[in-house]
């Protein structure tokens, strides 16, 4: 599935908010908790942070959210509606943020997700990122992965 990406205003806070519930839910069951993304207020999120919505056919599907921080160029959030997912939209974001780290200077990505989504860890891993830390922070066990860039 082909998407556009656009940054993202105030007016998409709600679907954003929606998306990542959506995206994140069935992990809740798996770490016991909320995962972070979904404690997020996502009117701050799009203040604050570099935020893009993916599109298809108008209607929004899926975000990316990416910030620069000391340590580098932060994939901090990427979610897709459960209906689309396995489309391709996941890949097209991620390389849009690789797009933005060049372009921004950077010769790395870095991102992190919970150690029990497993899943997640080794899609990113297919994608080129490698696991470089693992360490509890704000309560979640998280594993950072960094991807080198061309």
């Amino acid at each position: 599935m082909t998407v556009t990406l656009r940054p993202a205003v105030q007016a998409d806070a709600g679907f954003a908010a929606l998306c990542v519930a959506a995206a994140y839910a069935p992990w809740i069951a798996v770490i016991g908790r909320k995962p972070w993304p979904m404690t997020q207020d996502y009117h701050e999120v799009i203040a604050s942070d570099r935020v893009l919505i993916a599109e298809h056919d108008g209607q929004p599907v899926g975000l990316l959210v990416t910030r620069e921080t000391a340590d580098g160029f932060l994939v901090d959030n990427l979610a897709v509606l459960p209906e689309c997912k396995g489309q391709g939209i996941g890949r097209q974001l991620l390389e849009r943020a690789e797009r933005d780290a060049t372009s921004l200077g950077y010769r790395s990505l870095y991102l992190y997700t919970n150690e029990r989504m497993t899943e997640n860890i080794a899609l990113y891993a297919r994608v080129g990122y490698l696991e470089y830390e693992r360490r509890q922070e704000e309560g979640f066990r998280r594993v950072f992965m960094r991807k080198a860039l061309a």
